[in-house]
């Protein structure tokens, strides 16, 4: 077998697998939770609140660590597939999350904040790449914002 190894190929590899653990990171914090959703302080369920907050940071930050939106989508369809997964009724009529107020909580909240991660994504991408003359890079202008070594 004839493998040619270089850095496109390492660095294609490890793309690959960062992507994958953030989609398997979100289905884990999706199954979690949806086993955890309903522990509530008095009337509040603060363990749903925590839940969107949690795949609301996953996606933000899997968006700055791979400094692309797929690093916020990936863990969101994971979260987002896991959840509505287990709160389909079985045949036997078991509901793993009942449509009580934590239940909805969690469904909408959790992809509310999944959609929010993306957006903010978008944003984050979008100023990253939309400015002109960005690290010294000519920009629309064909000027470079960095300083002219002969001082004019």
């Amino acid at each position: 077998m004839n493998v040619r190894t270089g850095k496109h190929g390492t660095r294609s590899l490890v793309s690959v697998g960062v992507y994958c653990v953030l989609f398997l990171l979100g289905v884990v914090q999706g199954v979690i939770g949806s086993f955890q959703y309903s522990r509530a302080a008095g009337s509040v369920p603060v363990t749903a609140l925590v839940c969107c907050v949690l795949i609301l940071a996953t996606c933000l930050l899997g968006a700055w660590a791979t400094r692309s939106v797929s690093g916020a989508i990936l863990p969101g369809m994971g979260w987002i597939i896991a959840s509505f997964v287990l709160s389909m009724p079985v045949s036997n009529g078991s509901v793993i999350i009942t449509n009580t107020t934590p239940g909805k909580f969690y469904l909408y909240g959790g992809t509310l904040a999944v959609a929010a991660g993306v957006v903010l994504s978008f944003v984050g991408v979008a100023r990253r790449f939309g400015r002109p003359g960005r690290a010294g890079q000519a920009g629309v202008t064909g000027r470079s914002d960095a300083a002219d070594p002969s001082g004019r």
